[in-house]
């Protein structure tokens, strides 16, 4: 049997044995393409693969329809979103055509769980970021990923209607196993902290954690805690897995592969964003000490340069749909071309509750009285969530993100509020 291997994750001089490797983060490789996802990689290669047949007669002397290839290019959007790569050179071209594809909704599977998830809109970066793509991980976190399978290929609507409902039930499963590994997770890494925040990275571990949501716990972690995060569940067996995301400036893969280098690690690679590993739970000690001292000066050189940059000021009165939508000109947004965040100065909090487990919705008041719906996600339990719930004498400085707020069939200006500030008084 002869395989051909599609990667896109940085690789070393020994490459696995194969017809062809196919990999723009090999070490001999000078396409300039290092950029993209593996599916990105993929979609290459059957356009080159195509090519090669189209000039060589194929489909004509065995009777075959060429492929429209661009009716795949709403898989490619969706897989390039969720790998979390930069969205600039043919990632953006990706997006860009994907995301019209997907909104003329050909590809039964996708629209089954758009409607499943109640995804009123046509399709967006956001939406499949936080709503598609976390139901299709679902499957795979917990040992289902022939479902995922099954709804991008249905051809019968039934078939993919019964793969999204299945798939939500799933993602709601997978989010009360992830609820409670992170609540572990985080009290642990306050107790490595203690009273100091020097630690240049935090790691992480507990028995049998269900290694589907390791990559989601050191997410969670990275986000409250600023700084590189492991997450390790400790296998009877002995050996220990986990996941590990970054921050910008920290190249964690490479780290990885100092740590497999040294013989702490039993395997592991990936990125600068984000890694995969495996050791034995005896080295987990180990695998701190190297990790603290190997990432110290770059990881605290990241985080002291750490800061959310603002791209203009606004009123609440200045939200308007007109400006969301001459903003989304500029799209798609996403890793590699941030969505705009404006700072919103002196605004009082009206009114703040919680939504769902892990949200906070307010509404912003300007001083002129002119209001602004915001929302700040998995902030429940954070300083800033703990600010938002609580004052309501002093007006703060809210920074984030405008969207368009579709749910209920209008509409509206909303705020994906990434940070809050109290007012410096003279």
């Amino acid at each position: 049997l002869e395989a051909i291997i599609v990667d896109h994750h940085q690789a070393d001089e020994h490459l696995p044995v194969a017809t062809a490797v196919v990999n723009p983060n090999r070490l001999d490789d000078v396409s300039g393409q290092g950029h993209l996802a593996a599916v990105g990689v993929v979609f290459l290669l059957v356009v080159a693969v195509n090519r090669v047949l189209r000039s060589d007669g194929w489909y004509e002397a065995n009777g075959i329809e060429a492929p429209d290839l661009l009716k795949w290019l709403d898989l490619v959007a969706l897989g390039t979103v969720c790998d979390v790569v930069p969205l600039s050179g043919l990632n953006r071209a990706y997006v860009t055509q994907g995301l019209k594809m997907m909104s003329q909704r050909q590809n039964v599977g996708i629209a089954a769980l758009s409607d499943t998830a109640r995804l009123s809109r046509s399709p967006d970066v956001h939406a499949l970021s936080f709503v598609l793509g976390p139901r299709l991980n679902a499957a795979g976190r917990l040992g289902r990923s022939e479902l995922g399978i099954t709804l991008l290929s249905a051809t019968e609507r039934g078939v993919a209607s019964q793969a999204a409902q299945e798939l939500e039930r799933l993602n709601k499963e997978r989010q009360q196993i992830e609820l409670e590994l992170v609540e572990e997770a985080v009290s642990q890494a306050e107790r490595a902290l203690g009273d100091t925040a020097s630690l240049p990275v935090l790691v992480v571990a507990g028995k049998n954690w269900h290694p589907g949501v390791l990559g989601l716990v050191a997410s969670r972690l990275k986000e409250r805690f600023l700084r590189p995060s492991v997450a390790l569940g400790l296998a009877e067996t002995g050996e220990a897995t986990g996941s590990a995301r970054s921050i910008p400036g920290v190249d964690l893969g490479a780290a990885v592969a100092r740590a497999v280098e040294k013989g702490i690690l039993i395997k592991g690679g990936g990125h600068a964003m984000a890694a995969g590993m495996s050791l034995r739970n005896e080295d987990l000690g180990a695998l701190r000490a190297f990790l603290e001292d190997d990432l110290r000066v770059t990881s605290n050189a990241a985080m002291a340069d750490a800061a959310l940059e603002v791209d203009g000021a606004l009123s609440a009165s200045g939200a308007s749909m007109e400006l969301i939508d001459l903003l989304q000109k500029a799209g798609p947004y996403g890793a590699g071309n941030p969505q705009p965040v404006f700072a919103f100065p002196a605004h009082r909090i009206a009114y703040a509750d919680l939504a769902g487990k892990d949200h906070v919705r307010c509404q912003l008041v300007a001083g002129d009285g002119s209001r602004l719906q915001a929302i700040a996600f998995r902030s429940v339990n954070t300083p800033m969530g703990e600010l938002l719930l609580s004052e309501r004498q002093l007006p703060l400085h809210v920074a984030g993100r405008l969207v368009a707020n579709d749910w209920g069939g209008s509409r509206k200006p909303q705020l994906l509020i990434d940070d809050v500030a109290v007012p410096k008084r003279p």
